[in-house]
């Protein structure tokens, strides 16, 4: 039922924190269904028209105003979430959940649906990785980087609700963060954020919105620390999307315990992923160099370099950790 905007007025002064949305868009969301608000059999109520909105404390209720100094509510499409076993574990003080869990508690094999005629994928950003799921400067980098502006927008992939949002000391090198976990039990990380535009147990849809891209935390630049994780255990977020095309790689991820590892990359075979879950790493002392290491572990500095991605020039650093096999 429609009503006058001198109630209106009485209604907002009650509800504090309401604020006036953005001009309408008469073709959007909000105004998809307007014969709600019409009658075509009266023709005096034709010339109704919606000129402004007005944001709730649910983001998915606007109010609308009309040219004739009435008003309405009209409610968006939520998202649907199957909320089955989404809040186990649930844990809005800490950035990881699932700190009980090990890695040999998952299945060998768990099969995610990611999208279907009801859910869909929206990129969280579109770039190349400046840095991938491995070791790096020895300690494991648990996600990938993609280089951005400072306020890019950073959009969720799927639909899901929010179970962390924090920053500063608290988060250490991630910065600003945002933790998101979608309803297959798959979480999704935003590091280095400069802005949050989401709080915690907030529904959020694909393609919304979460943050702003910035450098805060350890970041030596502009970028985004996109991180997967399935029951609190990371994995290269590369089998799930393809960044350079924003594209998912498939509407159903197949997770195998094996992935569970740094070494454990997109394009790897099944035996050259449970092969490097084997891997071996040394970490430097002082005096120590390739040649000493390589005789010490039966392996060649080549070898070495190969495996560390590093040259035989390479000035070696006390505490630095080496893969040997």
């Amino acid at each position: 039922m429609k009503h006058t905007i001198l109630s209106l007025l009485v209604l907002l002064f009650v509800a504090s924190g309401a604020a006036w949305a953005q001009e309408p868009d008469t073709t959007g969301a909000y105004f998809h269904d307007l014969e709600e608000f019409q009658d075509d059999t009266d023709s005096t109520l034709m010339l109704v028209r919606p000129i402004d909105t007005v944001d709730t404390d649910d983001k998915y209720v606007k109010i609308i105003l009309f040219n004739d100094h009435t008003w309405d509510y009209i409610e968006l499409e939520r998202p649907d979430i199957d909320t089955t076993g989404l809040f186990d574990n649930w844990d809005i003080e800490s950035i990881h959940a699932y700190r009980d869990v090990k890695v040999t508690d998952l299945p060998e094999t768990v099969d995610l649906l990611l999208v279907d005629s009801s859910h869909r994928f929206v990129a969280p950003i579109v770039g190349r990785r400046s840095s991938t799921f491995k070791y790096r400067k020895g300690r494991p980098h648990n996600g990938i980087d993609v280089p951005l502006r400072v306020g890019d927008t950073i959009r969720s992939p799927f639909d899901g609700v929010v179970r962390y949002v924090g920053g500063g000391k608290a988060t250490g090198g991630y910065g600003n963060l945002i933790v998101v976990r979608h309803s297959n039990g798959l979480e999704t990380y935003y590091g280095h954020l400069s802005e949050h535009l989401v709080h915690e147990n907030d529904l959020v849809a694909a393609g919304e919105p979460i943050g702003l891209g910035g450098s805060t935390g350890r970041s030596t630049g502009p970028h985004l620390h996109f991180e997967t994780r399935y029951m609190g255990k990371p994995f290269d977020p590369e089998r799930v999307i393809d960044f350079d095309n924003g594209t998912l790689r498939d509407t159903m991820l197949t997770l195998k315990r094996h992935y569970f590892n740094v070494n454990s990359h997109y394009g790897m075979t099944d035996k050259q992923s449970k092969s490097a879950g084997s891997a071996q790493y040394y970490k430097v002392r002082k005096g120590d160099t390739l040649g000493k290491i390589a005789k010490q572990h039966h392996t060649t500095v080549n070898a070495l370099c190969k495996l560390n991605g590093i040259s035989s020039k390479k000035v070696l650093k006390i505490g630095q950790r080496l893969r040997v096999r």
